[in-house]
């Protein structure tokens, strides 16, 4: 599988999906090619989390004007720096940041994540505050509730599951 890019054909125009695009995929859709459209967002460390706070409100908006069902998959780790044998060695930040989203999740306020230093950032090695700052702009347009469904340091990274359903819903 691969998302197109940079060209409308030939082998500059696909590019491998990853695991944390292709495992949410695999459980949503499975091996159905007709299932339903996908839009990828792959957000860079260096657009501002306040403009990925906007571009998630513009996401929340289009899902609303369309008037269809919308899932907002943020697949991402956590803290890298959990273990010292492994890529990124060893910071106490990275169980620091893990909890401080463990908890937001729980308070069902992903703001607070927003301003977290920079240096606790670098240190604490995570790959999801982009996608949570894009998850916060949709939760500023439609009214959820979070809920922590598990969290696990099963080798060097942190993984959390939750899952956040319109307020209306719950």
């Amino acid at each position: 599988m691969g998302a197109n890019y940079g060209a409308s054909e030939g082998e500059a125009s696909c590019m491998p999906m990853d695991w944390g695009t292709l495992i949410p995929l695999w459980f949503l859709i499975g091996q159905d090619e007709a299932g339903p459209n996908v839009v990828i967002v792959t957000p860079s460390r260096e657009i501002p989390l306040q403009s990925l706070v906007r571009f998630g409100r513009v996401v929340a908006e289009t899902a609303e004007f369309s008037g269809r069902k919308i899932a907002f998959v943020a697949s991402v780790d956590q803290g890298h720096a959990h273990e010292a044998k492994g890529p990124y060695g060893f910071h106490l930040a990275s169980a620091k940041y893990d909890e401080e989203v463990r908890n937001a999740v729980l308070k069902n306020d992903l703001a607070p994540l927003l301003s977290l230093p920079p240096q606790f950032i670098e240190d604490a090695k995570p790959d999801s505050l982009w996608q949570l700052a894009m998850l916060q702009g949709i939760l500023e347009h439609t009214e959820m509730v979070g809920r922590l469904l598990s969290y696990q340091v099963p080798t060097y990274f942190g993984l959390l599951c939750a899952v956040y359903l319109p307020k209306k819903n719950v």
